[in-house]
């Protein structure tokens, strides 16, 4: 109680709380982003095997804990001393302590995006239960983001408690009132839903999947329907400018698939903080 009072009292004590909360949650999220599609991947594999009876193949133990974190090429174990958000990288020049192979600089970066992010959070939302549900979508939305990318998965053990969350929070309108929140679960998975059957039909391919739907019922259980319309411009809008740019300059096919979740994320983390003003310029952009 007495550390609440403390950073009651000093915002600036409790937005760099929030920030080294945040770069601790970006190491976390780094596992989460490379294993859970892994685990997944395994959970199928037994599936099918004991769908056909097969005995399932013995495999070392694999979830977000175990094993111990460790150097893909030499298999040395990192320790904790190598595990500190940003700082260890920066000291170990990018390398393995071991093997001295390149460590990507991406698991860096997402420490450094989810501690800023974090901090966003914070001064936006301030020593409030809002600040709490925020981290919470903000942290769930940055692994989203990276495993779509990866992947071109929205996996249902993120996307689903999310929708549960923002409608738990909304009982207390939090974000915005349980009526809201409610259809904006509906008509963030049906709008969708239906923009997929039209493609589906007039082109006889599969436009997005079904994550895209349920992350944007998720969205629109904590942000409310009314942010739904910007939500889906915006990201619409950016990763169209993104796919034209990666097909001009990087020659990417037209035919290969990328990911729209990045873009919804983007977009609703952006309603987040700044839906107010985003309707409000979208409002009079479309009455204009």
């Amino acid at each position: 109680m007495a550390f609440l009072s403390l950073l009651e009292t000093s915002p600036e004590l409790f937005l760099t709380f929030i920030i080294i909360i945040g770069l601790l949650v970006g190491s976390f999220l780094n596992v989460v982003i490379y294993r859970l599609p892994v685990m997944m991947e395994r959970e199928w594999h037994e599936q099918c095997a004991e769908l056909k009876g097969d005995a399932p193949a013995e495999m070392e133990k694999f979830t977000l804990n175990a094993p111990r974190s460790r150097c893909p090429h030499c298999n040395h174990a990192i320790t904790a001393i190598e595990n500190i958000p940003v700082i260890s990288y920066l000291a170990l020049r990018g390398k393995c302590r071991q093997c001295k192979t390149a460590i990507s600089a991406r698991y860096p970066i997402i420490e450094l995006l989810t501690g800023v992010l974090s901090g966003v959070i914070a001064w936006k939302f301030g020593l409030e239960w809002a600040c709490l549900g925020a981290l919470l979508l903000t942290w769930s939305l940055i692994a989203l983001t990276f495993i779509d990318v990866d992947h071109q998965l929205l996996p249902d053990s993120i996307t689903l408690p999310l929708v549960w969350l923002g409608l738990s929070f909304n009982l207390f309108s939090t974000y915005t009132d349980l009526h809201s929140s409610v259809i904006g679960a509906l008509a963030g998975y049906l709008s969708l839903w239906g923009v997929f059957q039209a493609f589906k039909l007039v082109t006889g391919k599969e436009g997005m999947g079904y994550g895209d739907f349920k992350l944007l019922a998720a969205l629109g259980a904590w942000l409310g329907w009314s942010f739904l319309p910007s939500i889906i411009l915006l990201s619409s809008l950016v990763g169209a400018t993104v796919g034209i740019l990666l097909i001009v300059f990087r020659q990417h096919q037209r035919s290969t698939p990328i990911p729209f979740g990045p873009y919804l994320a983007v977009a609703g983390w952006l309603s987040l903080v700044w839906g107010n003003e985003i309707n409000h310029i979208y409002l009079s952009w479309v009455l204009s």
